[in-house]
């Protein structure tokens, strides 16, 4: 059984002017069994981070059902659904969405601290994985004093440091160089095989699609291999 499954997903939104909906995809399928690395490509506005928040229960479909092995996650309340983001759910965004006033160490430890654990461990654990993605030595540092491909690997130990079965990225290269936007996949692949993951990503970058188990193209409301 994979781990992610979609049957018959579709997502519309109303149009406010009285027109016809918009709709995103219709009767969308995926698949993704454990310890997959897959790449959604597209063009803009084709649907691909509105599938991922789908999948991360960030958004409810229109229709359709997301599994996360046996449990649809349309049946989870919205308390339930945090707690399951929170554990079972790593997300990467372009964005490194970090908060400004805290340390990177205090970053990390946050998605630890909201599900009430206690600060010494939870700092502990946002060491090791601050330590595991080469910022061992930036735990003090908040997030204006890093630069964007240290933004990023935060972001990255902060996703995983709930030690999640599955990853989510969206465009996580998306705002970097060349050459810092090879180093975070790099490790973002080198932490996917690592630590067991099962992982989506959403990018624009072909050569680092390609580098995924497989590619997924979203045209016209489908996937297509």
């Amino acid at each position: 059984m994979p781990l992610l499954r979609t049957e018959s997903l579709t997502k519309s939104y109303p149009s406010v002017s009285g027109g016809p909906e918009l709709v995103l995809f219709r009767q969308l399928d995926l698949s993704v069994h454990a310890g997959e690395m897959v790449a959604i490509v597209g063009e803009s506005g084709a649907g691909k981070s509105s599938l991922l928040h789908l999948l991360a229960v960030l958004d409810r479909p229109t229709s359709g059902e997301v599994w996360f092995g046996e449990t649809a996650l349309s049946t989870l309340s919205s308390r339930q659904a945090a707690d399951f983001r929170n554990r079972q759910v790593g997300y990467v965004w372009q964005f490194h969405y970090l908060l400004p006033e805290f340390t990177a160490q205090e970053n990390v430890a946050m998605p630890l601290l909201a599900r009430g654990e206690r600060r010494g461990p939870a700092m502990e654990k946002a060491q090791r994985w601050l330590e595991e993605v080469g910022l061992g030595n930036r735990l003090e540092n908040r997030s204006g004093e890093l630069s964007g491909g240290e933004q990023q690997r935060v972001s990255l130990a902060r996703a995983l440091v709930t030690e999640p079965k599955l990853l989510l990225a969206d465009e996580p290269t998306g705002d970097l160089d060349a050459r810092t936007a090879e180093s975070v996949f790099g490790l973002l692949q080198t932490l996917h095989r690592s630590h067991g993951l099962t992982s989506v990503l959403v990018t624009h970058n072909l050569e680092f699609a390609h580098r995924c188990d497989r590619v997924l193209r979203l045209r016209d409301g489908r996937l297509e291999a």
